[in-house]
C-alpha cells in the first residue's frame, strides 16, 4: 500500500515546530532572574532610520530653542525656549499630577515663577479625559496656567501601578485604581492624549522597569523603547507646536544605556530625559548613570533627570550636566508637616515649634516666612489643609531658589564655592554622603 505524504501538512509541522522552537528560545527574555540572558530577537534594531519631525522652513520658529549662557565644568545654565514660556536652567519642576499641584492656585505657581508645570498623561488619559481637553483647547486654558507644561507619558505607572497592569508589545493594559475601569496605553494613545492635552514637552512612552530589576527583563524594556518610540513619533500630530522627550532607558547597565542613547540620538529627538532612577538603587549607582548619560546626550539639547527632587541630588546633578528635574517631594513633605531649609528640613509637627515665633527661614522672601510663624505652623502642619498650602508654598519656593543660586553662581563662575558653601550648611559635621562627595569630585569639584 502506497501513502501519499501531504506537502502543506508538512510544512505546517514545520512552521509550528519552529514557532514553538523561537518561543523556547525567546522565554526568558521577559525574566527578572539575573542568571538568565536576554536573547535578541529580529525587531531588536537600534537605528530604524526614523528621524523626529523637526519644524523646519523659512519663517518658522521650532517650539524648542536651546542657549547655553553659562558654564562650569559640566554644568549649564541655559536659555529654554518653549512655545508657552522661556525657562531658565537649571530648573525644578513641581508635579501636578491631575491638572493642580496639591496646594496651590495657578496664579501662585506663576508668583512662585515656575517655568514649567508636570501634568501625568495616565490620571489626565482617565479623568477628564481628552474629550474634555480637546473642548476646552487644552490644560493650559483648562486650569488656567499660562507658562509651560511638561506631560509624563504614563509609563512610570508600569512601576507604580505594576500590579494593575499587563505588559505587551503593543502597549500597556492598566486597571484604573479609579473606577476600576481598563485603559490599553499605546504610544499612539499616549500621544494623541498628550496632543490633547497641549503641552509644551510630551515624554515618550517607554517600556519603564524598577531601577532594581535584573536579568533579560531590563534589555527586553531598552529595545522595546526603542520600538515604542518610532510609534510615538509616527502618532505626534503637532511637532510645530509639541515637542516630544525621548527616555533613555536600561536599568543600572552601562552598555545597555549606551546603545539606548545611539538609537534616540540617532533619531534627532529635541531633547532628552534620563530615566528608571530614583527607584530604590544605590546613590553610587544613580550618580554614575547620570554621568554616564549627560557625558554622552547632545551638548546642545536640553537634559531632563526624571523623578529627582532632592536638594542634594539636585545640587550634584546639576554639577553633573543636568538641565531639567521634577519631584513629588517638596509638596509630598509639606503635607506631613516638613518645611525644606538651608540647613536641611523641619518637623514643624513636633512640640518644639509650639513657642517659636520667627519664620520658617529669616532669610526666605516668600509670603509664608514674611506673615507666619513656626508656633502657627506648628498648630496647622498636617492636621489641616491650610498648613498644607503654606509649606507646600514655602518649599516650592525653596526649590526654585535653590535653583536660581545653583543657576547664577555658574554664569559668575563661581558654582564651586556655591557647591562647598551649600553641603557646609546641609552637613556642617562634615558628614555629607560619600557619594556625593565621589560625584563632585568626578567633575573637579573637592569638598
Amino acid at each position: 500500500m502506497t501513502t501519499t505524504i501531504d506537502d502543506e501538512n508538512i510544512k505546517s509541522t514545520i512552521n509550528n515546530n519552529n514557532n514553538n522552537n523561537n518561543q523556547d528560545k525567546y522565554s526568558k527574555n521577559n525574566s527578572t532572574d539575573i542568571n538568565d540572558v536576554y536573547v535578541k530577537t529580529e525587531e531588536d534594531v537600534v537605528i530604524s532610520g526614523v528621524k523626529y519631525p523637526t519644524p523646519s522652513g523659512e519663517g518658522v520658529i521650532a517650539p524648542l530653542q536651546f542657549e547655553i549662557v553659562g558654564k562650569w565644568g559640566k554644568a549649564r545654565a541655559a536659555k529654554l525656549t518653549l512655545p508657552h514660556h522661556q525657562c531658565s536652567t537649571p530648573m525644578f519642576m513641581p508635579v501636578g499630577t491631575q491638572g493642580t499641584v496639591k496646594g496651590l492656585t495657578s496664579q501662585q505657581l506663576v508668583d512662585l515663577n515656575c517655568g514649567v508645570v508636570l501634568g501625568n498623561t495616565y490620571h489626565l488619559g482617565h479623568r477628564p479625559g481628552p474629550e474634555v481637553m480637546d473642548s476646552v483647547g487644552g490644560l493650559h486654558k483648562f486650569m488656567n496656567y499660562p507658562r509651560a507644561m511638561l506631560t509624563d507619558s504614563g509609563g512610570f505607572q508600569m512601576v507604580s501601578l505594576l500590579q494593575l497592569a499587563e505588559i505587551t508589545e503593543q502597549g500597556v493594559q492598566f486597571q484604573s485604581p479609579h473606577d476600576g475601569s481598563t485603559m490599553v496605553l499605546t504610544p499612539e494613545l499616549s500621544m494623541g492624549i498628550q496632543n490633547s492635552i497641549g503641552a509644551d514637552i510630551m515624554m515618550a512612552l517607554d517600556d519603564v522597569v524598577s531601577s532594581t530589576t535584573v536579568g533579560p527583563r531590563v534589555e527586553q524594556a531598552m529595545y522595546r523603547t526603542l520600538r515604542w518610540i518610532d510609534r510615538c513619533i509616527k502618532a505626534h500630530k503637532k511637532p510645530e507646536t509639541q515637542n516630544i522627550f525621548a527616555i533613555v532607558q536600561g536599568g543600572l547597565d552601562s552598555r545597555l544605556r549606551d546603545i539606548c542613547m545611539e538609537g534616540l540620538m540617532a533619531r534627532e529627538f529635541p531633547g532628552y530625559a534620563i530615566g528608571g532612577l530614583s527607584g530604590g538603587e544605590s546613590k553610587d549607582m544613580f550618580w554614575r548613570v547620570v554621568h554616564q548619560c549627560t557625558s554622552k546626550l547632545p551638548e546642545n539639547k536640553p537634559r531632563y533627570l526624571m523623578g529627582v527632587g532632592y536638594a542634594l541630588d539636585l545640587v550634584v546633578c546639576s554639577a553633573l550636566g543636568v538641565d531639567m528635574f521634577d519631584c513629588v517631594f517638596p509638596s509630598r513633605t509639606a503635607r506631613f508637616g516638613t518645611a525644606l531649609v538651608a540647613s536641611g528640613s523641619l518637623n514643624l509637627k513636633s512640640s518644639e515649634y509650639a513657642f517659636d515665633f520667627t519664620p520658617i527661614d529669616s532669610e526666605c522672601t516668600c509670603m509664608v516666612c514674611k506673615n507666619y510663624t513656626k508656633a502657627y505652623l506648628h498648630i496647622v502642619a498636617g492636621k489641616e489643609a491650610i498648613g498644607g498650602q503654606l509649606l507646600t508654598f514655602h518649599n516650592i519656593h525653596y526649590q526654585m531658589s535653590l535653583m536660581s543660586q545653583i543657576r547664577q553662581s555658574i554664569i559668575d563662575q563661581t558654582f564651586p564655592n556655591f557647591v562647598k558653601s551649600f553641603i557646609n550648611k546641609q552637613y556642617p559635621n562634615n558628614d555629607c554622603p560619600q557619594w556625593a562627595l565621589d560625584a563632585l569630585k568626578e567633575v573637579n569639584i573637592i569638598i
